[in-house]
Formats: structure tokens, C-alpha cells, sequence
């Protein structure tokens, strides 16, 4: 499914822990590899010599070279590229122009000056790039071997972005022999809106899990006819909280020793309304596991 894989990597430490996922998941698909590192175009304006332009360009080749040399070591070849301007646009840029299937990215990282950015170029990159993103939680997550992902998670509500999704879950699923669990997390305060404080019908609320399960099953099929090796579990679970869907998630990914969990950018209430997606940043702010995140295929 992906023959040539983008790794964008800052310096920081979720970058390298991401340049590693992201060599794994190349060997395993036998991908080309580019990685990219951007010096900010913010950061060299706020530079007061040519001596400290210098410094930020020389520490991105710096940045280059480890990973470079990390792939060496694990028998990968790479492409390096260094780039100047807003990382967002120039990661989206690049893996475009090298006709890239994966973007792979920290989940947070750096300017050139050292600042946090708590996500925001990840973010941006999700929301620019018209391919799957895999995006890496911070700290080492241990060995990455081919035994690294042995139980993934795909969420869905039923919309076509999850089927989608599905689709790339099971695709990795395949090449890891990885156990796949398929959820789907029935909102009861979304489907009930403001005028739910005295309860939602019982019927309402059985038709809201018959469309979960419906949902679930068709992943099961699904993943069956591509991949009938797979071990498959399904799950709809209900959730009474304010916090909406994604606090279900985490407690299942916590629960099932889930390894990764792939899912949709966007998605759909248990009645039909795009959620613009909130569940999806919320998932990635608050695992501790890797989540590809898929957009519905055009």
C-alpha cells in the first residue's frame, strides 16, 4: 500500500522516535524513504547575523545526518532534503512533489529556535496533507521490530472516512500478522443534543447500537475478504460523558494493549453530523500509541 514514505523530522526527540517507526514501516512495505527537515522561515527572520542563519541551516544537515545514519544502521537507504520556509506547507510541498502515500511526523516537536510547539505544525500537516499521516507520540516506545504492532484499532462510525481507514488498518494489519479490533462508541449526549435531560427513549437509544454494530460488522466483513488471516474483535461500547467519544478510545487502547490505532480525519455523529474532527485531534493528543490518521478517499 505505500511505496514511498516521507519522515519529517525537527531534531527533537518524538521526531527520531518517528524516524524509527517510519523506517520499520518502510522496510516491512518496502518503501523509498525521503526525509525532510525545514528550517523555519520564521526562525531565520528573527536571526540578527549571518553567522546565526548559518548555525539554524547547519544544525537541520545536523538533523539529516543522524537520521540518515540511523537508517544506514538499520539497512535502510534514504534521501535526505533540507528546506527553508513554514514546515506545514513545505512537508505538504515535498511528500506531493515525491509522490508520497505516508507522511510520517511526531506528534510534537520544535522551531529552530528550541520553542514548543505543542502539535501545531502536526496539526497543520493533518490538516494539508492529501495523504494518510502517521503520527508518533513522544518518548521511546521501545524496540521497533517486526513485532512491534500485534493489536491494532479501528474505530469507525460508520462513515465513508472510516471505511477508508479501514481499509489502510488492514493493510497494515496484514503485513505485521497483527490482531485488529474494530469499535464503534455509541455518543448518547451527542445524539440527545440540549434537550436530552430527561433521558433518551430506550428504542432511540437500541436503534443507536443496532447502527453501531452494523457498522462494526461491516469493518469485520470487510477486513475478512481482504484479509481472512486476521483475528478479528468487535466492540460497541455506549458513553454517557460530555467529553464525547474519544476519552472511550484511549480507555480501550489503555484496556486491549492496543499498539497503534488508524483512523478517520473526520467523521460522523451517531445521526449523521460531520464532527470536523474533533474526535480524531482529541485521539491524537491523548494516546500513547502511534494513530494514522486517513482522509476519505476523493
Amino acid at each position: 500500500m505505500y511505496t514511498r514514505i516521507v519522515i519529517a523530522v525537527d531534531g527533537s526527540d518524538e521526531a527520531k522516535e518517528a524516524a524509527r517507526r517510519g523506517l520499520e514501516l518502510a522496510r516491512v512495505f518496502e518503501a523509498s524513504v525521503d526525509v525532510l527537515h525545514v528550517v523555519e522561515r520564521k526562525a531565520l527572520r528573527l536571526t540578527t547575523a549571518g553567522d546565526e542563519r548559518d548555525r539554524l541551516r547547519e544544525r537541520g544537515r545536523a538533523v539529516l545526518t543522524e537520521i540518515a545514519d540511523l537508517a544506514s544502521d538499520l539497512g535502510q537507504p534514504v534521501e535526505t532534503e533540507l528546506r527553508e520556509g513554514k514546515p506545514a506547507a513545505e512537508v505538504s510541498d515535498f511528500a506531493s512533489e515525491r509522490g508520497a502515500d505516508l507522511v510520517v511526523v511526531g506528534r510534537q516537536g520544535t522551531t529552530g529556535l528550541g520553542r514548543r510547539l505543542l502539535g501545531g505544525v502536526t496539526e497543520q500537516v493533518l490538516h494539508r496533507s492529501d495523504v494518510p499521516v502517521f503520527v508518533v507520540p513522544d518518548g521511546d516506545q521501545g524496540p521497533v521490530t517486526s513485532s512491534t504492532y500485534t493489536r491494532l484499532l479501528l474505530p469507525t462510525d460508520g462513515s465513508e472516512n472510516a471505511d477508508a481507514a479501514a481499509r489502510h488498518g488492514t493493510s497494515l494489519a496484514r503485513q505485521y500478522g497483527a490482531a485488529v479490533h474494530v469499535l464503534n462508541v455509541v455518543d448518547i449526549q451527542a445524539a440527545g443534543g440540549l434537550f436530552s435531560a430527561g433521558g433518551l427513549e430506550k428504542e432511540f437509544v437500541d436503534r443507536l447500537e443496532s447502527r453501531g454494530r452494523d457498522a462494526v460488522q461491516r469493518v469485520e466483513r470487510a477486513v475478512g475478504e481482504t484479509a481472512p488471516e486476521l483475528d478479528v474483535e468487535t466492540a460497541v461500547v455506549r458513553t454517557t460523558s460530555f467529553d464525547g467519544v474519544a476519552p472511550e478510545i484511549r480507555e480501550y487502547v489503555a484496556d486491549q494493549a492496543i499498539d497503534a490505532v488508524v483512523m478517520g480525519s473526520h467523521g460522523r455523529s451517531n445521526l449523521g453530523r460531520q464532527l470536523l474532527g474533533s474526535v480524531a485531534s482529541t485521539v491524537l493528543r491523548t494516546v500513547d500509541v502511534p494513530v494514522l490518521v486517513v482522509k476519505r478517499e476523493s
